[in-house]
């Protein structure tokens, strides 16, 4: 992983998605590490996060890290989860990101050099393009070690470099913390 000391930072966190990809590698996320640890890097000039909420429960684990994130240095973009019907007529939260990420992503990118995705959803392929067009490196932090891999090939191939985020778990994980000791 290649990253510069004078180099313009911003990450892009799909909170869903990391979600799903940390649940699945069984570790839990210091952010607090995380900044430091792409702060130390470079120049970091923003560090993103993304995620729908549900709007209309009392108590929501993702409600009390979005108000941590916003008190911690993280800015935070969110929007209300869509409740939907599927055809057996079971409820589902809805709450896809990915136009939020990619229009922040297209606006950043003459002020950046470097951009970092936390995410495996191969939609996010052309906006990866169009930002390295613009001559912006690109890296992709996701995992290939779930059964099916939670990254997708084309956009593992698209990226500059790929972060394999289960080999960051001692750096970036909450059980190394001192707080935890």
């Amino acid at each position: 992983m290649a990253f510069y000391p004078n180099e313009r930072i911003a990450i892009f966190i799909d909170g869903s998605n990391l979600y799903n990809t940390v649940k699945y590698l069984d570790f839990d996320i210091d952010y607090t590490k995380l900044l430091e640890f792409f702060s130390e890097k470079g120049n970091l000039i923003t560090a993103n996060y993304y995620t729908a909420i549900v709007q209309d429960d009392d108590y929501s684990p993702i409600k009390t890290l979005v108000d941590w994130l916003s008190y911690n240095g993280w800015q935070l973009i969110t929007k209300p989860a869509k409740h939907l019907i599927d055809r057996n007529g079971r409820r589902r939260v809805k709450g896809d990101m990915d136009a939020e990420i990619i229009v922040d992503m297209l606006e950043l990118c003459s002020r950046i050099d470097h951009m970092v995705l936390f995410s495996g959803d191969g939609d996010f392929r052309v906006a990866l393009k169009a930002v390295q067009k613009k001559g912006v490196k690109v890296t992709v932090v996701s995992t290939l070690k779930s059964n099916p891999p939670m990254l997708a090939d084309e956009l593992r191939r698209q990226a500059n470099d790929f972060i394999e985020i289960s080999s960051m778990d001692k750096i970036i994980s909450r059980h190394n913390s001192k707080s935890d000791t």
